[in-house]
């Protein structure tokens, strides 16, 4: 297994970690771990460009790492009524769309594209934020409501970008069966 990749595979490993550390309320620890966690997939990524070590389990890990942390983040500051559950709803429910929709793809045998898209990387950046500011807010006890704006904004761009790429998928498998 490459650098990157194991750099992924930490990744993974590091989600159950973060999650203890939100559940037992030592959010400091659950901050330094989900940056560890982002900081291994800028590293993974880059080593991955640089070092021309890009493969196709990478391919596969790398966004399931992403999704596995951001939907595990969601779901479980839910469970402790720091985010709506209605928003870890949305995320989950926009990205297993998502997973459905790339199955059928591959189960009709269609050309399916999984790159993602500028407002899918838009996304996956403001829900970072969102989480990370959450975590900050609150083991600081701050009030939450601080970055109410900032929610609505994820919601508008998560919405958005499911969106896109159902549109995107739409139109491809379209223009293949043409």
């Amino acid at each position: 297994m490459n650098v990157p990749n194991s750099l992924t595979v930490l990744r993974i490993l590091l989600v159950p970690v973060f999650v203890a550390f939100l559940l037992s309320g030592r959010y400091e620890y659950a901050l330094a771990t989900f940056l560890l966690a982002g900081i291994t997939d800028g590293l993974d990524g880059t080593i991955a460009r640089v070092a021309n070590q890009r493969t196709a389990l990478g391919a596969y890990l790398d966004p399931l790492a992403d999704k596995l942390l951001l939907t595990s983040a969601f779901v479980t500051l839910a469970f402790l009524d720091l985010v709506p559950l209605w928003i870890a709803i949305l995320v989950v429910l926009r990205d297993l769309c998502l997973m459905a929709a790339t199955l059928l793809a591959k189960f009709t045998e269609s050309r399916v594209d999984i790159s993602p898209s500028l407002l899918g990387k838009g996304t996956t950046v403001f829900q970072l934020l969102y989480i990370i500011l959450v975590v900050i807010l609150t083991s600081r006890h701050m009030d939450l409501h601080l970055i109410q704006p900032l929610l609505y904004l994820v919601v508008g761009i998560t919405i958005l970008s499911g969106l896109h790429y159902l549109y995107r998928g739409i139109t491809r498998v379209s223009a293949n069966q043409v």
